[in-house]
């Protein structure tokens, strides 16, 4: 029976790390252009819709007349209501992300059609992964470094040498392309125009098809407009932004009584932050990074990370309390290695490597507050624009061009990554029939998305049916800067998390070493307990000890993901031999299992840790040091009982 349980979840955790990568294909015998659908639900967050889903088939790069075929999934969720108006096809941000999850399609009215075309690079049959980057980047001691910077760079080489190698055409992976396959999923639906829902990086997509196929387009919504020039943070911009908060800072009484002035303040402890949190080291460069990030949004639906508690976590150094600015890091280190599909993201950020080049020819950051960590991060330090050339495409919209397509542009007046200065300055004078809202004190997608949701439903509707810009829904929010869960208080339960585990994990291995050597061994269920339920708690407990260990003495292996395959396997593999060892055993045998049950617990982490991505890998990791620990000592009894019955001569 315990061979039957252990081969079901093995061979469970082996199709879970199988089915996580399946990609569509191409289909035998198709032509560019071909489209196959079949009726599906969609989830939404109104509840599931009906659908059809299918594959386009689109060239890798039409440049080249040769080129191969890859095939990118469509969805298109169906109008509930007739008669139907104009579709709108939606375009995820990122760079480097998905576009096929849109929770929020049930905004729109029900008598249009939603469509989601998958990103080719991301989505697609070809999918630019490169492991090489996130490993480096894991590897990090601190992301904004100029070590890291190498490591990147030259990550990213490796990946894109080894993606050509695999025969992928590398030059077909540009925005231009991407604007074809959505203008090729027009025509094979059958549409005349269409409307686009763009946000953030995608509403550089949105741009391209306005100036590529204007008359496909009916009306277009840009949330967070990212105009040519802007896949990186103009650092003079954010010190105005921060100036921007540090007013209200000052009318709001919990803030102002903080501080008398938050830039200067942020300023101060950004030149004068500790190098370490208690034993664990603060990787400087990391918190930066990460500010910028939790500067994104301004309300509470992006908690933790989020403006108000980034500030909380900054001024809370400042009153000598470094642990928010520790946990800051630690979820960088933890997120934005695994976040994006990096080849995909590359290729896209590559149309600004011209602006970025200039950025860093003319000194880079001039000595704002934050140093510009987040583009020194997501750059390497210039050194992208090296390491994967951009595209022959993207040559021509890499500046501003004119657009008579109707557009809305919806700002946040406190949004860190599209400011509102810029689309003003920048976009808006090129787009003749264009609108501008700037929603105060918001900040990013995610506020526009989950603050007052029914001012953005009608926002959305009346301008994508009539063209009129009805913002009265909206109320003033003002930034609430009183924080809930703050990341000092995470830092903490961080650490008494790991701690605890920790504890628990050598308390209870000792605990069976001592009952081994009195009692002789453990009776027949306590050693299913301990071999199973046990083997869990211990191998948990015994990544969370490394995770300290390492953290303390070697922080660039912290986010390592294979700290948790080593750690659960040795921890694990020891919690079953003890759970297993009984009086009488001879010491070959007694050595021989010790050997076998670390041995096969590091081979099952290693398969556990590559069933599921992400954190979850590290759970999956356990699991399968479990199993494949138990596997071993379930084989040395078997062998030990038939040897048993062996007839002797």
């Amino acid at each position: 029976m315990a061979l039957g349980v252990i081969g079901l979840l093995s061979l469970g955790l082996v199709y879970t790390g199988w089915s996580g990568r399946s990609r569509p294909s191409v289909p035998d015998g198709a032509r560019s252009g071909d489209l196959t659908l079949e009726p599906c639900t969609y989830p939404t967050g109104d509840g599931d819709r009906a659908a059809d889903c299918g594959t386009l088939v689109v060239p890798e790069n039409r440049r080249d007349a040769g080129s191969r075929l890859i095939a990118l999934p469509v969805v298109r969720v169906r109008a509930t209501a007739t008669p139907a108006a104009e579709p709108v096809f939606r375009l995820e941000g990122g760079p480097g992300q998905s576009n096929l999850d849109f929770p929020t399609a049930g905004w729109l009215s029900g008598n249009r059609d939603v469509v989601l075309v998958g990103y080719r690079g991301v989505d697609g049959s070809v999918r630019l992964d490169c492991p090489e980057v996130t490993a480096a980047l894991r590897r990090s001691a601190d992301l904004a470094s100029e070590r890291t910077a190498e490591r990147f760079a030259g990550a990213l080489r490796d990946c894109r040498r080894r993606l050509a190698d695999a025969g992928a055409d590398l030059d077909g992976y540009s925005l231009p392309q991407r604007v074809d396959d959505l203008e090729a999923a027009r025509r094979a639906l059958g549409y005349g125009r269409i409307d686009l829902l763009s946000q953030s990086a995608g509403t550089r997509t949105a741009m391209i098809y306005a100036w590529r196929y204007p008359a496909s387009l009916h009306r277009s919504v840009m949330i967070g407009a990212n105009p040519p020039g802007h896949f990186m943070w103009d650092p003079e911009i954010t010190d105005e932004q921060l100036r921007h908060y540090a007013e209200l800072c000052a009318a709001d009484e919990g803030c102002a009584a903080r501080t008398g002035d938050l830039a200067a303040s942020l300023r101060a402890t950004v030149a004068d932050a500790p190098d370490r949190w208690g034993p664990l080291p603060l990787k400087k460069g990391t918190a930066r990074t990460a500010t910028l990030w939790g500067l994104h949004e301004a309300t509470a639906a992006a908690a933790p990370l989020n403006a108000p508690t980034t500030f909380d976590a900054w001024l809370s150094a400042a009153e000598g309390d470094p642990s928010g600015l520790w946990a800051l890091a630690t979820m960088a280190d933890l997120i934005f290695p695994g976040s994006f599909v990096w080849g995909e993201s590359a290729a896209t950020a590559s149309i600004d490597s011209p602006a970025v080049k200039a950025y860093y020819a003319g000194g880079g950051d001039p000595g704002t507050i934050l140093g510009n960590a987040a583009t020194d991060f997501v750059w390497a330090r210039g050194r992208l624009a090296d390491a994967w050339p951009t595209s022959p495409d993207h040559a021509e919209y890499q500046r501003v061009r004119p657009s008579d397509v109707e557009t809305l542009v919806v700002s946040g007046s406190v949004d860190f990554t599209a400011p509102p200065r810029v689309a003003a300055d920048e976009l808006m004078p090129a787009l003749r029939n264009g609108h501008q809202v700037v929603l105060a004190e918001l900040g990013h997608t995610t506020d526009f998305w989950h603050n007052q949701p029914a001012a953005g439903k009608r926002l959305l509707n009346t301008f994508y049916d009539r063209g009129v810009v009805d913002r009265s829904g909206y109320t003033t929010q003002p930034v609430d800067f009183e924080v809930g869960m703050t990341m000092p208080a995470i830092a903490r339960v961080i650490l008494l998390m790991l701690a605890g585990g920790a504890l628990l994990a050598v308390v209870l291995l000792g605990a069976m070493a001592l009952w081994v050597w009195r009692r002789g061994g453990f009776g027949v269920v306590a050693s299913a307990l301990l071999r199973s339920l046990a083997a869990a708690v211990v191998g948990l407990g015994g990544w969370f000890l490394a995770i300290l260990v390492v953290a303390s003495v070697w922080p660039g292996l912290f986010a390592s993901g294979g700290l948790a395959v080593v750690a659960a396997g040795i921890a694990v593999g020891l919690c079953v031999y003890l759970a297993w060892l009984r009086r009488g055993i001879g010491p070959g045998l007694r050595y021989g299992a010790l050997a076998a049950a670390v041995a096969w617990g590091l081979a099952g982490a290693w398969l556990g840790g590559h069933a599921v991505a992400g954190l979850a890998g590290a759970l999956t990791a356990i699991l399968g040091a479990v199993l494949a620990a138990n596997l071993a000592v379930l084989v040395l009894d078997i062998g030990r009982a038939r040897a048993a019955l062996r007839p002797r001569t």
